[in-house]
């Protein structure tokens, strides 16, 4: 440990003075920024939104007279020069009727030729493409937001904003809600008008008087620019306008919550086949099984803050496969949720402890899933929303039993309240699963978020489980979870993070997620970062220095350890890199196997490791992100490589990939393999209702190729027309003197729902 503090300390301090003449030119650019802010209007602290007066026609122009006298709100450029005026003629106007929240955008561009729309496809992300929409803090909660967005070709992107848009993945990209979008464009740009219903975004009035917060957002793809309104400065990173936090308070008066009820019924057909090999013969046993399922979910307002949602014989069958991956680890890997039952305001059951770990009390995985089966989902509630001060959030499912897993309830209830100031918050989670067997286990905790000053935000939580055949002494700590941390969420001039976590024998989360037991975690990091201003080509870059070190409870040994320093650096033309060398310490309790051709003794290992990352320009049609980890490993030595292309061939074709490369060696024991993760996509857009998605996926590890298959008809939002085909193969055929079939499973289905809005 000693020699990684001195190891860190003495990269820092060589990488630090390389930095200080960029640091002072950082300084003065910024008050040059600061005084073109000084130039932009200054703005209430709350601004009241425009009613409507007369209808509009859905047809992208915003040319009616109802937006007559509507003032258009005054973007500034986010990148790649902060406070500078938008390079192109930028008029954004918000306003309102009974029923619908309207944004509009007249994006003029003087060569309206150059305007780049590279998709069409529903919830694409495309970088390379022009932007335009609004994150909505819908209940002013300054932490979570709904964000709607779309492109010259109209398509829809929606998306959830989570914990204030803190990196590194501040988004629910799955959730969808009702909304609808018109755009066209002429010699003088492009124009956007989007209506949003009241019942798609949920808020809290007060006698007919609604506080919301609002960020709108310009992407001029051509220029590698972001303009945004208001004027939040790129002090958090490049999410920093996403940020709810930073939201402009409007008010809108004379709107009242609605209690929508839609109503979705589904049916589904189709076939699936496995296959299975005898010993000493090529032939295979082909297993047939003919899918008929029907199923039900119904949306509707309890309360005029409260939705709930009701599903019966749950299906999943039109979500994409899992990425694979390689597990070079002794932990378990983790897998992000892609469903779209549990993706509303998800953001509000999140109960996790260390940043950058997967650890947390709850995790919706738990459910309908084991051991990377599909287990049949019965039924089940949600409700979500806020009952006076209190933001609530409810879930219980009943699965079927699987094998040796009886049936199961599981359910979750968390509550969160503000304290001392908009942006702290305390709550409470319990999250359980009780099985018809007898088998329980319970999760409960508390929890704190307090803004201290400024960025410095202090973190506080307590969980604690009980489950069958444990002590379940609540007085104990062996079966709680502690965490203390203490952050300054910033990525201008100094940032910094300390944090202690410890984790109890006993402690057992079974509808969460926990990579390690009984340890007890300490951490810190350091970052200094600049913003260099007009002169430099380089829009953000910063150091750090990073520690942390696991430590076994029973005897107070290191189990593991890590300390780093890096750069990483943002240019205004939209180029990213990272260099980043780091040692390890690891001490393996037991052997564990990485692969059926390599293991890792029990032992105590040092080693060193310098991981680099480059991506060019994601305004550009065509796109590279290569990756690179060279170093020991272990006893011995590892080198990983990875390169994920992209390629905007039209707004009608789009084509990706990732290629990832693994080669470990440990040549005092004559060991050692080579691992391959291949994926190649391939979608194909007529228009933004019509969309086919090829994904195929080659995993070495596991001698697999797994391929996908999906149409998509989306008319509307609430109406669906899926057909799915998988198909997984074997590469591998001939083991342990069996020959296995070229096929292991395959799968074709056929998905339609209708959503009815009563």
């Amino acid at each position: 440990m000693t020699k990684s503090v001195v190891f860190g300390m003495i990269l820092t301090i060589i990488a630090f003075p390389r930095f200080s003449e960029a640091r002072n030119l950082s300084d003065r650019e910024s008050r040059a920024a600061a005084r073109n802010q000084a130039q932009t209007p200054t703005l209430p602290a709350r601004i009241s939104i425009a009613r409507l007066k007369s209808p509009v026609k859905l047809d992208g122009l915003s040319n009616e007279p109802a937006w007559e006298g509507i003032d258009p709100l005054p973007l500034v450029m986010f990148m790649p020069h902060f406070g500078k005026e938008p390079s192109e003629r930028t008029e954004a106007l918000v306003a309102y009727d009974d029923d619908y929240l309207y944004v509009a955008g007249r994006l003029y561009h003087r060569n309206p030729l150059h305007l780049q729309s590279n998709s069409k496809q529903r919830d694409s992300g495309d970088p390379s493409s022009e932007w335009f929409g609004i994150v909505i803090d819908s209940f002013n909660d300054k932490e979570n937001a709904l964000s709607f967005f779309t492109t010259p070709s109209g398509l829809r992107w929606d998306a959830e904003v989570l914990n204030d848009a803190q990196e590194p993945d501040p988004f629910n990209l799955s959730w969808n809600t009702f909304w609808d979008v018109a755009t066209i464009r002429n010699e003088e740009g492009w124009f956007a008008e989007m209506r949003i219903p009241f019942s798609s975004l949920r808020f809290q009035d007060n006698n007919g008087r609604v506080l919301m917060g609002i960020i709108i957002r310009r992407r001029i793809a051509g220029n590698a620019e972001w303009d945004v309104f208001p004027s939040i400065p790129p002090n958090w990173g490049f999410y920093s306008f996403f940020k709810p936090s930073q939201a402009q308070e409007i008010v809108l008066d004379g709107v009242t919550s609605r209690r929508p009820v839609y109503v979705a019924p589904y049916v589904l057909g189709g076939l699936g086949q496995s296959f299975d090999p005898f010993e000493e013969h090529t032939d295979a046993v082909r297993a047939d099984r003919f899918e008929r399922e029907a199923g039900l979910d119904v949306k509707f307002g309890l309360t005029s803050n409260l939705t709930v949602d009701l599903t019966l014989n749950t299906d999943f069958a039109q979500v994409e496969a899992d990425d694979e991956q390689i597990n070079l680890t002794r932990f378990s890997l983790f897998f992000p949720e892609k469903r779209l039952f549990f993706q509303e305001r998800s953001g509000i059951f999140d109960f996790s402890f260390e940043t950058g770990e997967p650890n947390r009390l709850f995790y919706s995985r738990r459910i309908g899933i084991h051991d990377g089966e599909i287990v049949r989902i019965y039924g089940g509630a949600r409700m979500v929303g806020r009952v006076g001060p209190w933001d609530l959030g409810f879930l219980s499912l009943q699965t079927a039993p699987l094998q040796d897993l009886s049936s199961e309830n599981s359910s979750v209830l968390r509550l969160r309240r503000r304290v001392f100031n908009p942006y702290s918050y305390i709550g409470a989670m319990t999250a359980s699963g009780i099985g018809v067997d007898g088998r329980t286990n319970i999760g409960y905790g508390l929890d704190a978020i307090i803004r201290v000053f400024g960025d410095d935000y202090l973190t506080l939580k307590w969980a604690q489980t009980l489950a069958s055949g444990a002590d379940n002494n609540p007085f104990s700590l062996k079966p709680s979870r502690l965490l203390f941390d203490w952050t300054r969420r910033s990525q201008k001039k100094w940032g910094y993070a300390l944090s202690f976590s410890r984790a109890g024998s006993e402690y057992d989360p079974g509808l969460g997620f926990e990579m390690r037991e009984d340890f007890s975690r300490l951490a810190l990091g350091v970052d200094y970062g600049w913003l260099p201003g007009e002169n430099s080509s380089l829009f953000s870059h910063r150091v750090s220095f990073s520690e942390y070190v696991y430590i076994r409870n029973p005897d107070g040994v290191v189990e593991s350890a890590r300390v780093g320093v890096g750069w990483e650096f943002l240019t205004k033309s939209g180029w990213s890199g990272k260099i980043e060398p780091t040692l390890f310490y690891e001490n393996v309790p037991k052997t564990f196997l990485i692969t059926d051709l390599a293991e890792m003794p029990q032992g105590r290992y040092t080693f060193f490791e310098l991981h680099g990352e480059a991506g060019t320009s994601s305004a550009r049609s065509t796109h590279v992100k290569g990756t690179c980890d060279v170093g020991t490993f272990y006893d011995g030595w590892r080198t990983s490589l990875g390169v994920e292309p992209r390629w905007n061939l039209s707004s009608s074709l789009e084509l990706s990939g990732t290629y990832e490369l693994n080669r470990v060696s440990f040549s005092e024991r004559d060991q050692r393999f080579t691992a391959h993760i291949a994926r190649i996509r391939a979608l194909v857009m007529l228009d933004t209702k019509f969309s086919a998605t090829t994904f195929v996926q080659y995993n070495s590890a596991v001698d697999a190729v797994i391929g996908n298959i999906r149409l998509r008809y989306n008319p509307r939002e609430g109406i669906d027309l899926y057909l799915v085909y998988n198909e997984s193969l074997n590469t591998m055929r001939r083991q342990d003197s069996l020959i296995y079939p070229l096929t292991s499973n395959r799968a074709i289905l056929l998905k339609y729902s209708y959503t009815f809005n009563l």
